[in-house]
């Protein structure tokens, strides 16, 4: 069987800027892979690359199929599920309604639409919510709904853009276990992730990018120990991502 995703020397340039440079990864199915580095790395860009939303150069593979001409909504069409790093729910709608409109994307009508909103809801744990208004929710909930709506795509390759940062101890453990879960139905999952703890307890590989190019690539106990890694952490690049 194909790797869920595999990506080939990725590089992306504004104007004079190399933002990542000659990056590549292997995802297979069912597995969590880490993106962990400074702020302004090139952490999120590599995700747009990724998922559409920047212009790159290499080759981008998704279960064996090329896809680097395709615009975001033909790769989420395809199976790619995202989350962004600052969550923008449409406030003026309920929860229910949120989840909605990217779970048309499946869905033959309204009623088919409106199950599958449900059964995310349902999975991230905001079913007795889904007539508040999104304004209303807390961080917490917010990552919930953040990540109901990816789901709603019915995604086969799942992207976290800093899903923990930010919650409470609690409310993390929690996301960590549901974010176990899910990789454990078999949904291949991409992290970028600055909360140590969660990339530890989930992840099987990490890659490492200081100022746009990779350093380190292994398991976490191995990456967090590599003297590039340190030096890049303590170094700490200006955040652009």
């Amino acid at each position: 069987m194909p790797r869920a995703l595999e990506a080939e020397n990725i590089t992306v340039q504004f104007g004079g800027l190399t933002a990542v440079n000659n990056v590549s990864l292997t995802l297979d199915e069912g597995a969590i892979l880490g993106l962990i580095g400074p702020n302004g790395a090139g952490k999120s860009t590599l995700f747009n690359a990724l998922t559409g939303y920047a212009r790159s150069k290499g080759n981008v593979s998704f279960y064996g199929r090329r896809i680097n001409r395709l615009q975001p909504y033909a790769r989420t069409r395809l199976g790619m599920g995202r989350t962004f790093q600052i969550e923008r729910p449409f406030e003026g709608l309920t929860v229910l309604e949120n989840v909605l409109i990217p779970a048309f994307l499946h869905a033959s009508g309204r009623a088919e639409a409106e199950a599958n909103a449900l059964e995310a809801l349902e999975l991230v744990g905001l079913a007795d919510r889904i007539l508040q208004p999104s304004a209303d929710l807390n961080l917490a909930r917010r990552r919930r709904l953040e990540l109901a709506k990816a789901l709603a795509v019915r995604p086969k390759v799942l992207f976290l853009d800093e899903l923990m940062a930010g919650l409470n101890p609690p409310a993390l453990k929690e996301m960590i276990a549901f974010v176990r879960g899910l990789a454990e139905s078999g949904i291949a999952i991409i992290m970028v992730e600055h909360i140590m703890e969660a990339v530890t307890d989930l992840c099987q590989e990490v890659i490492v990018l200081a100022f746009g190019e990779q350093i380190a690539h292994g398991a976490p106990s191995d990456v967090m120990n590599d003297e590039r890694v340190v030096e890049a952490y303590l170094g700490g690049a200006e955040d652009d991502d």
